[in-house]
């Protein structure tokens, strides 16, 4: 299993570690992610979750080969897939959630950010949402969540240009607390979740569903809408041609689409 998990000192770990394929997640990967969310929630011992990744790499986003195998679509719009399980389980933990951003943070290595609470980002971070490029649409959200946080015309480069930006970026948009050397991040990321074992939970738990009270129904219908677009599109010519030319390791042409 790529995903590693544990408890200690009153914080539930869930660690990417598949660095050999960039931590990219599978199906099983994302399964793991949201029984670990949903074990940290039944836990009474579990003051905070931290999510992290390995040196360099956060994620770089769904394995592709991993969900093409699977078919077209197929995990991408079933509200009860692992994916949408994970999806769920992220926005309804009622516990803190920190992240610590080791590298690299690719598709949604980036928008999975925007749904915790507290977001420590390597000074060798680069975050991309990269999406149109692969022939899809956005996805977790963030077609609502990062023009609120951003702007319209800095989201449309994110999300339609697909530019990539900086940790300092991510400070500014609001998807990060603060940037850190490489070497000092998880640690920076676990000591503030350790915080919380010092804090009244219940006090907790309820001023983070005042925070996201407002937004969590609208958040939860985006998904809905992203998710079928997103598996109509993983069937569109367009993402085939991405992708094909992703395993050729070439660059896709979209010049025979209209």
């Amino acid at each position: 299993m790529s995903i590693r998990t544990g408890v200690s000192e009153g914080v539930a770990t869930i660690e990417i570690a598949r660095p050999e394929k960039k931590n990219a997640l599978t199906i099983a990967m994302y399964q793991a992610m949201a029984e670990a969310l949903d074990a940290a929630q039944a836990d009474a011992a579990v003051r905070a979750v931290l999510i992290t990744g390995q040196p360099g790499i956060f994620s770089s986003g769904n394995d592709i080969e991993d969900f093409m195998s699977r078919g077209p679509g197929e995990g991408s719009i079933n509200p009860e897939s692992p994916v949408f399980r994970f999806m769920r389980a992220l926005i309804g933990i009622d516990k803190p959630v920190v992240a610590a951003v080791t590298g690299a943070a690719v598709g949604i290595g980036t928008t999975m950010l925007l749904h915790c609470d507290l977001v420590y980002v390597s000074d060798e971070a680069r975050l991309a949402m990269p999406f149109v490029g692969l022939g899809l649409v956005p996805e977790f959200g963030s077609s609502l969540v990062v023009p609120r946080l951003m702007g319209q015309v800095r989201a449309a480069e994110k999300l339609l240009l697909g530019d990539p930006f900086s940790p300092q970026d991510a400070v500014e948009a609001g998807i990060a607390n603060a940037v850190l050397p490489a070497g000092e991040v998880v640690n920076h990321a676990r000591r503030v979740a350790e915080r919380f074992n010092a804090l009244p939970p219940g006090a907790v738990r309820e001023t983070k569903k005042l925070l996201r009270r407002a937004s969590a129904e609208e958040v939860l219908k985006t998904i809905a809408v992203e998710g079928e677009l997103f598996a109509q599109r993983l069937r569109s010519p367009e993402a085939m041609e991405a992708f094909q030319a992703f395993f050729q390791k070439r660059k896709p042409d979209f010049s025979k689409f209209s």
